[in-house]
């Protein structure tokens, strides 16, 4: 019988099973495990292969920045990392619920982890030969998991939330299939109404007639767990940055303004990580758990992190592009990404810092005013500049955080849910 995790407290809560006999619970441990963190690393690569489409379209794409080309091209970029979130997403909440040393749980672990795996190798050509790929590996890990619960536990009554997730999901798959065999425009809308429809109905407690629908205040999660997986993915999709820049800047020439973007690149992920942590990111799972709803709690932080990451990826596509035409007179969407990127990240760590202290710091709005300012202007000069005024008002944002704490004692979490 599959066991639920420690709740947000991080004890265990007794679940009684429907014939009212009762299934005893375990403390399991806050910490991911080996698994979920091997599971993990598939993500790397799939968001390289994420800034590697976006790169093509804008770059070595002809007609990649013609007309509308940027805008519906980034749209089909963004379905792309959406999806990959979700399969996450979904995972991440299924091991902070359920004990994941739990023979049920491993395999549905495995099973998104091959599902992401491919649907990572077919990024780059989703929207053409390899969109069937794509879709059934998107399906088949978000059908697997409820279906794996359901039969994991038993007549346990948590069974119903399972069976309208199944039903949910597999009404949308017939979307993402049906999808993946029409061109591309129609792929683009039925893939993009499959998951607005999951969305929709994860936001609404996954209501199916006949069959009501869930209560997200009475969800058992650890807290602890959560917040955890959510500052690893935050670190992974940091460390894609960093991978793409390093890739860009290694097939040469190692030219000093090459070098010059290069060194730009690394000091601004130096300072989304700063300002992540300062101080919000290291407390995530004390305002989690001080929440008066740890699952709302939770769900809104991963909308959050979405965006955080959002901003990341593009900062990413930004680097591969300032790296290898530093000089060159860019695309208006080039400096899109470049200062775009940015400006989203800072939106996201704005309302972070809400979810865990109820309050925003007027720096972040400031900051994002300062990068939008300049754009009409930026998109004259060298993608280089762009990026380091990009640098250099982050550093700022960075500075005024270092110097709101220091010298006082560190800041409690406070979430106001």
């Amino acid at each position: 019988m599959l066991r639920t995790r420690g709740g947000p407290d991080g004890g265990g809560t007794a679940v009684r099973a429907e014939d009212g006999k009762p299934v005893a619970t375990t403390r399991s441990s806050q910490r991911a495990t080996l698994l979920e963190l091997f599971f993990d690393l598939v993500y790397i690569f799939a968001l390289t292969r994420i800034s590697f489409r976006a790169f093509e379209d804008l770059a070595l794409n002809p007609h990649g920045t013609d007309g509308w080309e940027p805008i519906i091209g980034g749209g089909k970029t963004l379905l792309l990392l959406l999806a990959l979130w979700a399969v996450w997403q979904g995972t991440a909440w299924t091991t902070s619920r359920y004990d994941p040393r739990n023979s049920w749980l491993q395999a549905l672990v495995f099973t998104a982890l091959a599902s992401s795996m491919v649907m990572g190798v077919a990024i780059p050509r989703a929207f053409t030969e390899a969109g069937m790929a794509f879709a059934v590996a998107y399906v088949v890990a978000q059908v697997s998991r409820p279906g794996i619960l359901l039969l994991a536990l038993g007549r346990q009554h948590r069974r119903q939330l399972k069976l309208r997730m199944l039903i949910t999901f597999s009404v949308t798959g017939t979307l993402w299939i049906a999808g993946a065999l029409l061109p591309t425009g129609t792929r683009v809308m039925l893939w993009a109404s499959a998951l607005a429809l999951e969305y929709l109905a994860s936001r609404s407690d996954w209501p199916v007639p006949g069959l009501g629908r869930s209560t997200i205040s009475r969800w058992d999660i650890a807290g602890e767990h959560l917040a955890e997986r959510y500052q690893q993915f935050f670190l992974i999709a940091l460390g894609e940055t960093v991978l793409v820049a390093g890739l860009a800047y290694s097939g040469g020439p190692y030219d000093p303004a090459p070098t010059a973007a290069f060194a730009v690149a690394v000091v601004t992920s130096v300072l989304y990580w700063r300002i992540y942590v300062q101080r919000a990111g290291l407390i995530l799972a004390e305002a989690v758990t001080r929440s008066r709803h740890p699952a709302a709690t939770g769900r809104s932080a991963a909308d959050t992190h979405l965006l955080m990451v959002v901003g990341l990826v593009a900062t990413a596509i930004g680097y591969e592009l300032t790296i290898t035409y530093p000089l060159r007179d860019p695309e208006a969407a080039w400096v899109a990404m470049i200062m775009g990127g940015p400006v989203v990240f800072l939106a996201g760590r704005a309302r972070f810092e809400y979810e865990v202290f109820g309050r925003v710091s007027p720096s972040r709005w400031v900051a994002a005013g300062v990068l939008l300012a300049p754009v009409p202007w930026l998109v004259h000069v060298p993608p280089l500049l762009s990026a380091t005024v990009a640098a250099v008002v982050l550093g700022g944002v960075a500075v005024v955080d270092a110097r709101r704490s220091r010298g006082k004692p560190p800041e409690e979490a406070a979430p106001p849910m």
